[in-house]
C-alpha cells in the first residue's frame, strides 16, 4: 500500500506500459523534498515489479538536506520543491558533481486552517507576511483582522531544511528562510497535517497533495496575491494555468555521472515516462505535456553543461 492508500495493482492501471526489458540490477538512491517524495514513491512502486533486481531507496529529508547529500555524492537523485540554488550548484561544482535538473510536476502550496475556523474567508500575501515575518507582532487572529476573534494563532509549518519553507518565505515574506521561529516546525508533513487537524486555532502550509489526502480534516484558505483580485482556492486547473498565487514547479535533479549507470538511467527514464499520470494519482498536478517533453529531451540529450542550465 502506498502512502496515499493506492495499491500497486490500482496504480498499474493508470501508468503507461513500460517499454524496458527486464534484467538489470543495482541500486538507486534518492532523497530530498517530502513533497516530491509522494510522487517518487508512487513511481517506484510501479518500477519495482518491472525491475525486481533494482533496489530503489527513497528518503524525505527535505529539499535542502537532499541537495547536501546530492552535492557530496551520497545519492543519485534529489527531489526538489524549488530549483537548486546558486550556492548549492557551487558546492556541487566543488565536489565535481554535475547535475541535470528536470521539472516533473506542478504543486500549489496550500494554506490551511482547522475546519472549526469559519471566520477566515481568505488571506492576502500582505496578511500572510505579517503573520510569518521575523519578529512578527501577530499573536492572535484579531491582530490580522479586527473583526476576527481575540484568540491566539497556533502556527504550523515545515522546518528550515525543506524547499516548501524556502519557497513560502521567499515568495510571501520576501526573503528565503526569513521567518518567525515561534511556530511548530516539523520535517514530516504528516505531523503538520495532524497538528492543524487537532487545533481549532491552527494555521499551516504545505503541498497540495498532502491537503488532498487529508481534506476531510482540514480547510484550505483562498489566497489573493494583492488582496484586491479574487482569492483562489488551489485546484489542478488554477495550478496548471498559473493563476493560483502559490503555484510552483517540482523537480528531480539527477547526478550526471550516476545517470551513466544503467539502473539509474532506467529509473529516471521510467520516472519521466510516467510522471504525468503518477503526479495526478497522488494529488498533484501533471506538468503540461510540452513541458514534460522538454524534461525528457533535456535528460536524453545529456548535453555538456546542461547541469548549469536553468530549469525555467
Amino acid at each position: 500500500m502506498s502512502r496515499h492508500g493506492l495499491t500497486t495493482a490500482v496504480l498499474m492501471t493508470v501508468f503507461a506500459s513500460p517499454s524496458f526489458a527486464a534484467g538489470l540490477s543495482g541500486a538507486v538512491k534518492i532523497d530530498g523534498s517530502s513533497t516530491v517524495y509522494s510522487i517518487t514513491e508512487a513511481v517506484a512502486e510501479e518500477f519495482r515489479p518491472v525491475e525486481k533486481d533494482i533496489r530503489v531507496t527513497i528518503g524525505a529529508a527535505g529539499t535542502g538536506a537532499g541537495f547536501k547529500k546530492f552535492c557530496s555524492g551520497e545519492i543519485d537523485v534529489a527531489g526538489g520543491s524549488r530549483p537548486i540554488k546558486s550556492d548549492e550548484i557551487e558546492k556541487c561544482k566543488a565536489s565535481k558533481v554535475e547535475l541535470i535538473e528536470l521539472p516533473v510536476a506542478l504543486d500549489g502550496l496550500t494554506v490551511v486552517v482547522n475546519p472549526k475556523n469559519t471566520f477566515v474567508k481568505s488571506l492576502s500575501f500582505e496578511q500572510l507576511k505579517r503573520i510569518w515575518e521575523p519578529d512578527s507582532k501577530v499573536k492572535t487572529w484579531k491582530d490580522v483582522d479586527a473583526s476576527w476573534p481575540d484568540q491566539p494563532i497556533k502556527l504550523f509549518g515545515p522546518s528550515s531544511e525543506h524547499g516548501t519553507f524556502d519557497y513560502f518565505t521567499e515568495v510571501v515574506v520576501g526573503k528565503a528562510k526569513s521567518s518567525r521561529n515561534d511556530y511548530s516546525a516539523a520535517s514530516d508533513t504528516n505531523t503538520l497535517v495532524s497538528g492543524v487537524a487537532g487545533e481549532p486555532n491552527a494555521l499551516g502550509y504545505f503541498g497540495y497533495g498532502y491537503f488532498e489526502e487529508a481534506k476531510s480534516k482540514l480547510r484550505a484558505v483562498p489566497i489573493s496575491k494583492d488582496g484586491k483580485t479574487a482569492a483562489l482556492l488551489p485546484s489542478s486547473s488554477v495550478i496548471e494555468n498559473g493563476s493560483y498565487p502559490l503555484s510552483r514547479l517540482l523537480f528531480i535533479t539527477v547526478n550526471k555521472a550516476a545517470a551513466q549507470k544503467p539502473e539509474v538511467d532506467r529509473f529516471v527514464e521510467f520516472y519521466l515516462q510516467n510522471a504525468g499520470k503518477v503526479s495526478k494519482s497522488v494529488g498533484y498536478t501533471a506538468l503540461p505535456s510540452a513541458k514534460l517533453e522538454q524534461s525528457k529531451a533535456k535528460y536524453k540529450a545529456r548535453k555538456v553543461g546542461a547541469w548549469q542550465e536553468s530549469a525555467h
